[in-house]
């Protein structure tokens, strides 16, 4: 069932992209009928990261599409599928036709990754693409900032 020269775990789904600017994704998900995309009600500032998150609703197979931005860029896109016209199964053989077996494979998730994406089928049936290295950037500098914190706690403690 797996291709002997499986495909890289694909940025892109239809005109939607890892990477793409705000604008750009607006527009991609105005022009897509898969979306009922509302424009800027659909959009969020999270001023916590700093972040953009884009939240519409979709037609037919697509429940829900989440699209969270940092600096501007999409860095993960995630689709609800609606279960009553797509099976978790269905969308996880298409996988392994195209991109092989996952490597990782559990009850809650399956997993195909490339050097900079990572591209999963969670449960409920959630597919989610992450550009790594913005996803691991921003996690270090959490961990940078945690730190950061905790020095700041044993300061304050330390004057008492």
């Amino acid at each position: 069932m797996a291709p002997e020269n499986p495909e890289a775990p694909p940025r892109q789904f239809r005109d939607l992209s890892l990477g793409m600017q705000l604008d750009n994704l607006k527009a991609a998900l105005t022009g897509d009928e898969l979306f009922s995309f509302r424009g800027d009600r659909d959009v969020s500032f999270l001023p916590i990261r700093e972040e953009t998150l884009v939240e519409t609703t979709g037609l037919s197979y697509i429940r829900r599409a989440y699209f969270q931005l940092s600096e501007g860029a999409v860095y993960i896109m995630s689709f609800s599928l609606d279960t009553r016209f797509m099976d978790h199964y269905s969308v996880f053989t298409s996988f392994i036709k195209k991109y092989g077996e996952p490597i990782e494979l559990s009850p809650g998730e399956s997993v195909w990754e490339s050097d900079d994406t990572r591209v999963s089928i969670e449960r409920p049936l959630t597919v989610k693409y992450i550009d790594k290295t913005v996803f691991n950037r921003l996690i270090e500098e959490s961990k940078a900032n945690e730190g950061r914190e905790l020095l700041r706690r044993e300061e304050f403690l330390a004057d008492f």
